[in-house]
């Protein structure tokens, strides 16, 4: 649908990036050439992550953000502009999870999740759009996921930040491809990244239950060689995920009774563990 991404010589903003895909992202991308802005809030996992990059501080920016704490990033936009000049490819990809029921999970939990993985996007994304315009186009990114199609037991705030973001970004699509600004949503499965042990339920506990199925997932390296590989072809939405949560996204469109009644049993699962 879209001219293939090259990475070569070009600027790349990755938020989520001092771990997990945001972190392989920044070594897969910065070894086929592009210069990164490195943003997540923290400066030390981030200064680590550049480091083991080529060209280190000199060709890349660390620009630690909390993507949830402000509706104005004119400012941390405007540093990258200062240092580089343009910005053509933004990748949305901080996000916080979940797992607990939703009678037990707090508001506050909600409304956290709705502002790091939902409102953050938004806004980041927004202080971006007038630069892109203004330069002649742009590509703008965001990691979505398995969940913002399909709902899933003791994630009901993940699932409904993700559908958001989704809607949000698919629906932003039809609006700046007339100003050359390209949107790709990716769209992982279960990835093997070090989530598992940072999955917090409603009381903020680290989650004790099952996460195989996270530790069991795509590699992160395997992962991020497929989005690239989708970025490089121009493809507006990423699939990436080798288990069986992947069939679910087509289940929702052939057979939702099917689905439902997946996720009715997973559910039964996961409340007799």
């Amino acid at each position: 649908m879209y001219p293939g991404f090259e990475f070569d010589r070009s600027v790349v903003w990755i938020t989520g990036a001092s771990s997990g895909i945001g972190a392989e992202a920044a070594r897969q991308f910065a070894g086929k050439g592009a210069r990164l802005v490195l943003s997540a809030r923290s400066e030390e996992g981030l200064q680590a992550v550049c480091a083991g990059l080529p060209g280190g501080a000199e060709r890349h920016l660390v620009l630690p953000l909390d993507i949830g704490g402000s509706d104005d990033f004119s400012s941390v936009v405007d540093a990258v502009i200062t240092r580089y000049g343009r910005l053509d490819l933004l990748f949305n990809n901080a996000g916080i999870t979940q797992r607990s029921l939703c009678m037990d999970t707090p508001m506050a939990v909600y409304r956290r999740l709705m502002d790091v993985n939902v409102l953050g996007q938004i806004a980041l994304t927004k202080a971006v759009l007038p630069v892109m315009q203004a330069q002649g186009g742009g590509h703008i990114a965001a990691t979505a996921s398995v969940a913002g199609k399909v709902g899933a037991p003791l994630r009901t705030g993940y699932c409904a930040t993700k559908h958001a973001l989704m809607g949000f970004f698919d629906a932003l699509r039809t609006e700046v491809d007339r100003h050359s600004i390209r949107v790709t949503t990716v769209v992982p499965g279960f990835i093997r990244t070090d989530i598992a042990q940072r999955v917090a339920t409603a009381d903020g506990e680290p989650f004790d239950g099952d996460n195989s199925q996270i530790e069991s997932g795509m590699p992160v390296d395997d992962c991020v060689r497929v989005i690239v590989e989708g970025f490089e072809r121009g493809l507006p939405e990423i699939p990436v995920g080798a288990g069986p949560e992947m069939g679910l996204i087509a289940l929702r469109h052939t057979d939702p009774q099917a689905l439902f009644q997946t996720t009715l049993a997973m559910a039964a699962g996961e409340q007799s563990a």
